[in-house]
């Protein structure tokens, strides 16, 4: 069955742009997802641990893009439904190290021509293949932006072969905190109007050119602003505003703040934030 994605999601990526007061209609008329989005699932192997390892393969057409799963103030975060998958206990995405973009002032995040994200699939039972059954609700921009619906299905008999895509994907994933040579992050939390200032002080290397910051909570309802960062020496700053549905301040679980920067040479990412 296909499903609807809501006009606010199409209109939300397009509010970047200077014609966003077009009609979408209008816009996309010419475009059509199947004439810039090709989707499939790469089978992946049985893992040591008895976890698949799988992939879903996003090719867009040329000067397309897609978004990271904390999109930034202009992208749209993708959303998955594995419902319909058979033998699936759980799944855990290894999301490779995104890029940043700048369209009319506005700072996005996400991937460019093509997406291969690994997905680690947990079974019900070890002993049996998992039926993968998967509905992705995503964004996709160029000079346009088109909600894209996407669904996928695959019988992932064991073991599987070992995929060079997927381990290419695997490779780019986020280095830790100690891999970049971290020395310390702490976050300082004060109260504003409608929620919190969250302040992260992380004191690492240099990790390449344009550094950005990406602070994510454990609570996707709450709002998170772009993170406005500086660097001094070793040491990073990014400050965020944290505003919740009720719009008022509220408890920070800490241990659910993710702080990832980013660069031209990777990402770097960083879970948990104490108190200074």
């Amino acid at each position: 069955m296909t499903r609807k994605l809501p006009f606010a999601l199409a209109a939300a990526c397009l509010a970047a742009l200077p014609f966003a007061a077009m009609p979408i209609a209008a816009l996309a008329r010419d475009t059509s997802q199947d004439q810039v989005l090709k989707a499939s699932v790469l089978d992946g192997w049985t893992t040591a641990q008895g976890t698949r390892m799988a992939a879903l393969r996003l090719d867009l057409a040329p000067g397309w893009k897609t978004y990271w799963r904390s999109p930034g103030s202009a992208g749209i975060p993708p959303q998955f439904d594995w419902s319909g998958s058979e033998n699936l206990k759980s799944v855990r995405i290894h999301w490779p190290a995104p890029s940043v973009f700048h369209t009319n002032g506005m700072q996005s995040i996400g991937y460019k021509e093509q997406l291969v994200l690994p997905v680690e699939l947990i079974p019900k039972d070890p002993t049996r293949p998992i039926r993968l059954e998967v509905s992705l609700d995503m964004g996709i921009c160029r000079d346009i932006c088109l909600p894209a619906e996407v669904e996928l299905n695959a019988g992932l008999m064991m073991p599987g072969t070992r995929d060079p895509l997927i381990d290419a994907a695997l490779a780019r994933q986020p280095k830790t905190g100690k891999e970049a040579g971290l020395s310390s992050i702490t976050c300082a939390v004060e109260p504003i109007s409608d929620g919190l200032r969250l302040t992260a002080t992380i004191a690492v290397p240099v990790q390449g050119k344009a550094e950005t910051v990406a602070i994510e909570t454990a609570d996707r309802t709450i709002w998170v602003s772009q993170a406005v960062s500086s660097r001094q020496g070793k040491v990073l700053t990014a400050v965020a505003d944290l505003v919740p549905p009720t719009g008022q301040p509220f408890a920070l679980d800490r241990s659910g703040v993710t702080v990832t920067v980013i660069s031209d040479s990777g990402a770097v990412e960083l879970r948990g934030c104490p108190g200074g």
